[in-house]
């Protein structure tokens, strides 16, 4: 037999219920409102076809892909460092596909650079050789310089110029060190401070993709690179959060093994294929997948993308 106490409260438990049921529904059924209103472009507060004062909404069809072009039609400029070869190279390819005139620093094979200025010219894009050392602040500093002489402005830097000295630890000198750290990290520094100035000056909401590495798990002769490309990884975040105020999108890609000339000096074929089995999808990545990424992330797509490192490695990391 249930005392009056518990009787009582059982009916309170089940007022309560009916009571909230109705609420319950309301909430469900306001949820389900709101995802229809949101995909027709209606913002919240605001009516069909008449968005409210305060929201930022918009109609996902609304947003133009415009790719390497301005809003008044103008051409983007993209300055890829270290462009004469592999994943620069790549680079320069996929943004002039995307529209934009490049800007192709080299340093050593002016033949290479040539070769992708070339390519870059027949997707019917603007192409500038800027030769250059990327190892001072002033020299970083000097390549943005020359791309605003030849094209005006600057919309997209990609921080890809990098070394990557074999040495064992044990056995590394200080100059050594020295000369990793100014080109991988304080060249790309400094550019990205040029280029960041460059387009704050010219109301320029742009771009910045520094190139990381998945070796910032570790690389036994390669202490040095490592402390680089972690370097730059902190480097992307602490940018983004310094520039995001002026508009201007800072993100970082660290490939893994990727099929250029890095990987396959000093390493012979078996071992590069023994190096790519080990990758959970079996095989090296191609330049080409590398700069795919870049081109979004330098597209009007991604523009709520800032501070973010992706890793494209074949799920290296899921090994």
């Amino acid at each position: 037999m249930q005392h009056a106490g518990e009787m009582r409260a059982q009916n309170a438990r089940r007022t309560s219920h009916q009571r909230d049921a109705p609420l319950q529904r309301e909430h469900s059924s306001n949820i389900h409102s709101a995802a229809s209103l949101f995909r027709q472009g209606v913002p919240p507060g605001g009516r069909r076809g008449k968005p409210s004062r305060q929201s930022h909404y918009f109609p996902l069809a609304s947003l133009p892909d415009l790719g390497g072009q301005t809003m008044a039609g103008e051409a983007k400029v993209a300055l890829v460092t270290g462009a004469q070869q592999g994943i620069g190279a790549a680079a320069a390819r996929a943004l002039a596909a995307s529209g934009h005139d490049v800007a192709i620093n080299w340093l050593d094979d002016e033949a290479q650079a040539e070769a992708v200025a070339a390519e870059v010219r027949a997707t019917g894009r603007r192409a500038a050789l800027i030769q250059g050392d990327v190892g001072t602040a002033a020299s970083a500093a000097a390549l943005v310089e020359k791309t605003l002489a030849a094209f005006g402005r600057i919309d997209v830097l990609v921080n890809n110029a990098g070394i990557f000295p074999r040495v064992a630890f044990l056995e590394m000198t200080e100059a050594e060190w020295d000369r990793v750290i100014a080109v991988n990290l304080k060249g790309s520094a400094f550019c990205a401070q040029a280029a960041a100035r460059a387009m704050m000056a010219a109301g320029i909401k742009g771009v910045i993709i520094n190139l990381s590495s998945s070796s910032v798990r570790g690389a036994p002769l390669g202490v040095h690179y490592t402390a680089t490309k972690a370097g730059m990884i902190g480097m992307t975040r602490s940018m983004a959060l310094s520039l995001a105020p002026h508009g201007i999108r800072v993100n970082a890609i660290a490939p893994g093994l990727t099929d250029t000339a890095q990987p396959r000096y000093g390493n012979t074929e078996a071992e590069l294929a023994a190096m790519a089995q080990q990758i959970p999808l079996g095989r090296m990545g191609r330049p080409e997948e590398i700069a795919g990424l870049m081109a979004y992330l330098a597209s009007d797509q991604a523009a709520w993308i800032t501070g973010q490192v992706y890793h494209i490695n074949g799920g290296n990391y899921l090994a």
